[in-house]
């Protein structure tokens, strides 16, 4: 099972904080660190000091870690047009050696939009909008060196692109798509993704939307083991019933409810939550740490947590 860190910086951080943990999750042997895309935080919170942009905060990362996978769960379609996101990630993937991968999705928290000027159309109009950005960002990184990519949609037309810069990966980045939609989104993930995440699932449903998405490889006469299946969960461990409790109050949480919709308790606890999901089909497990400034959080969870995966 790899293991990832997942953060969601719009509830309030620095790079600072951010760069901290990522090299010492790269220095503990996690696989990836990835971060949500949001300009507001939620909740209760005051959101202090502030978001992070977080393509600005890969490129960082890029530059300031040397092994680790970085990317997004995910990136509203709403945030970016489909010409200069893809730039902007091959441009990362240039920067970070080819370890970049795009996580794209529809959006949906409609207050960010709102606080920051930002159309939010109808989730029918925003799903053709994500449907077109991957034919188009997809399409502009697989355009061979001196040829040209156009498109014409109902959002975006693209013509002549000499579809520059070149990612690094080849043929392209890799793509996460993810969600419950039980229709649109297989079928996009079956034809542009790498990787389907289902977020935050309660035990025993991963089995039912994974077969689902293998079920739309198929119709496309893709093989369904191409695909890699991961799940999203809250962290909270600790090494005593005090330390979790401590750990679940700072993230404005209880821990039984976070034994119950995350991956939360003892180590042990934790390797059997994590266990459970990949007897279901997931071999990629994203941690969300919501306490960017406990070091020791995820130090416990490579020293006691990873070991029980092996």
């Amino acid at each position: 099972m790899d293991l990832r860190i997942f953060v969601e910086p719009q509830q309030g951080t620095t790079y600072a904080r951010l760069r901290t943990l990522a090299q010492e999750a790269e220095a503990l042997g996690f696989d990836a660190f990835f971060t949500s895309d949001h300009y507001l935080n939620m909740g209760d919170g005051d959101g202090l000091p502030g978001p992070n942009d977080a393509w600005t905060t890969l490129a960082g990362l890029a530059r300031d870690t040397e092994r680790l996978r970085l990317g997004t769960l995910v990136t509203p379609v709403t945030f970016r047009m489909p010409g200069p996101l893809a730039i902007a990630v091959a441009q990362i993937d240039e920067m970070s050696g080819g370890r970049v991968e795009l996580g794209l999705g529809a959006g949906w928290f409609e207050d960010e939009h709102r606080a920051y000027g930002i159309p939010f159309p109808a989730i029918g109009d925003r799903f053709d909008q994500l449907e077109e950005q991957l034919a188009i960002v997809t399409g502009l990184w697989e355009t061979s060196t001196g040829e040209t990519f156009s498109f014409s949609g109902d959002h975006y037309t693209i013509t002549d692109s000499p579809a520059l810069a070149v990612p690094t990966q080849d043929p392209r980045p890799p793509i996460v798509m993810g969600g419950y939609g039980p229709k649109r989104t297989p079928r996009l993930a079956a034809t542009y993704a790498q990787e389907f995440n289902l977020p935050f699932p309660p035990s025993g449903i991963f089995t039912t939307f994974a077969d689902v998405v293998r079920a739309a490889c198929e119709a496309q006469d893709r093989d369904p083991a191409t695909m890699t299946f991961s799940t999203a969960q809250v962290l909270c461990c600790g090494t005593n019933e005090a330390e979790i409790q401590r750990r679940a109050a700072a993230i404005g949480r209880e821990a039984d409810e976070l034994r119950e919709n995350g991956v939360a308790g003892t180590p042990a606890e934790c390797a059997e939550k994590i266990r459970g999901f990949a007897a279901e089909g997931a071999t990629r497990a994203y941690l969300q740490v919501l306490d960017d400034t406990d070091l020791d959080h995820i130090r416990l969870v490579a020293a006691e947590v990873a070991p029980l995966l092996a």
